[in-house]
């Protein structure tokens, strides 16, 4: 059951099984492979739970966090680890797990830094993406789902830290929500 004023796009059954498929697309690409699975906090974590349980491969995991920051026309400007990786990558398979791709700068940015670090590959698995405003070319060798020009909240993605929590992804239009009701403890932008 969908929340109000959330329109539900993916149900959670159609979640888990096309998680199901790119762990099967994963494992096989991986085969006798070791790989680091990286994720950018917050919204990267559900995701990379999920994903994590599906997979065969022997894998661990490493959390980034990135602050990007915005212009005045609303184009990512510096972008700055504010948490890094806790292990060295160097020699090893590396698969960033992403929960959206939009313009792709912030991840553009990622893909330099880590590529830096020298991995034995490196590649990136998103649950969405909206190629639609991409700016900078990605390879995305994983894609869940592409989605158009909405605004999606659940498994992971929020609208003001809320909604994550929400066990499928839905659409919203973030000036329908009634800040009145939603929590007490936020007010409306």
């Amino acid at each position: 059951m969908s929340r109000a004023g959330i329109e539900m796009l993916f149900p959670e059954p159609l979640l888990a099984g096309r998680v199901k498929e790119l762990a099967a697309q994963i494992n096989h690409d991986y085969s006798g492979e070791q790989v680091i699975l990286v994720t950018v906090l917050r919204g990267g974590f559900v995701f990379l739970a999920d994903l994590m349980r599906q997979l065969e491969i022997e894998c661990s995991i490493d959390f980034l966090a990135i602050s990007a920051y915005a212009s005045a026309d609303g184009a990512v400007g510096a972008v700055r680890v504010v948490k890094d990786l806790d292990d060295p990558i160097a020699d090893q398979n590396v698969l960033i797990v992403e929960d959206i791709v939009d313009t792709g700068l912030t991840l553009n940015y990622l893909v330099k830094n880590l590529m830096a670090r020298k991995p034995k590959s490196l590649k990136i698995c998103t649950l969405l993406d909206r190629p639609t405003r991409r700016i900078p070319a990605l390879e995305l060798e994983y894609v869940g789902f592409d989605i158009s020009d909405h605004f999606v909240v659940g498994y992971g993605l929020d609208f003001k830290g809320l909604y994550r929590n929400l066990p499928y992804i839905g659409l919203i239009d973030p000036g329908d929500i009634d800040w009145t009701t939603e929590t007490s403890s936020r007010k409306k932008p």
